[in-house]
């Protein structure tokens, strides 16, 4: 078993996916102790994950599993998880997942002795059409705009290499030092946004987050909220979007994004009323202002020893918005 990671699995009324995932965990070329934080599910998971370990204990990896009273969101459960865990490397993993057998492997070794490396993602294919790409790494615009650019595009195209904004906590591995040196994920966001907040945040510090293609994971995708597009999501999206770029932009980088982030901010509004999810999109603007207003003592201090980092990353954040309209 190695002991340099542990495999953190949040749940929430998982039961349909934890058995094959699982099952996948415990065909890794490197072993590792899983723990799953249960987020007050209300479905039979974890009762039957309790029986199945107990009978057939040979089909799955080393388990803990540490229940929550109420659903306190993904945030805090990785928090809890990571907290948990004694090893120097955390993978952060969805329920509704299936692992080749080398995603460990490969993941440790593209961030294992890399000073400045903060996390690596791995190569998510879409579980029910594995040709496509769930998601190749997360990238973060001037428009105010997370997106993955291999979202829905052929596998084959994403085979090498790269750098990201932050890696999608769906499946990507974490130094835990530098987890908690950066104050770990941000339970303000809930769900949604939290690993582009972490991943933002890390490259202020001077890390590096980076898209592994040799670590493959196929995802069910949208297991819990039970679809792409949705009033819960949208609404929380939105918020934790605006509390993103108030809690780790400076404000004369606001100010300079400001036409952009306005500019984007209509563009996604119109794009939800034609899906119907116009009035979410608005109350979840307003969520977030709230939000901003509540954790005001959670922004990121500007530091002079932070400039070049933050030169650097207003750099990508102009051209991944090129990225984002032409891809």
């Amino acid at each position: 078993m190695s002991d340099k990671v542990t495999i953190v699995i949040p749940n929430y009324n998982g039961a349909k996916f934890l058995d094959e995932c699982l099952r996948s965990l415990r065909k890794q070329s490197v072993s590792s102790e899983v723990i799953i934080i249960d987020n007050g599910s209300t479905d039979s998971g974890i009762e039957t994950l309790r029986n199945n370990l107990a009978k057939h204990e040979d089909r799955y990896p080393k388990v803990l599993i540490h229940e929550l009273t109420s659903n306190t969101g993904f945030a805090n459960a990785v928090n809890v998880g990571i907290n948990l865990a004694k090893t120097e490397y955390v993978l952060l993993l969805n329920n509704d997942t299936v692992s080749d057998e080398k995603m460990t492997e490969n993941l440790l070794k593209a961030i294992d002795g890399k000073r400045n490396v903060f996390s690596v993602g791995a190569k998510m294919l879409q579980m029910k059409e594995p040709h496509n790409i769930d998601d190749s790494g997360d990238l973060y615009c001037a428009l105010g705009w997370a997106f993955s650019p291999g979202r829905d595009k052929d596998n084959k195209n994403y085979d090498k290499k790269a750098s990201i904004t932050s890696a999608c906590a769906g499946a990507a591995i974490y130094k835990k030092d530098a987890l908690v040196q950066i104050g770990g994920f941000d339970e303000a966001h809930f769900c949604y946004l939290e690993d582009v907040d972490v991943g933002y945040r890390a490259r202020i510090y001077g890390y590096k987050n980076l898209y592994e293609p040799s670590a493959v994971v196929y995802h069910a995708g949208s297991g819990t909220s039970g679809s792409r597009y949705n009033v819960f999501k949208e609404e929380l999206t939105a918020g934790n979007n605006l509390y993103l770029i108030y809690k780790n932009m400076p404000f004369l980088q606001i100010l300079i994004n400001l036409p952009l982030i306005i500019l984007g901010i209509v563009i996604k509004q119109i794009y939800f009323i034609k899906k119907g999810l116009g009035i979410a999109y608005l109350h979840g603007l307003a969520v977030g202002v709230k939000k901003i207003i509540k954790n005001s003592d959670k922004k990121v201090p500007y530091k002079k020893g932070h400039l070049k980092n933050y030169l650097c990353i207003e750099l990508e954040l102009l051209v991944n918005c090129v990225r984002r309209l032409v891809g």
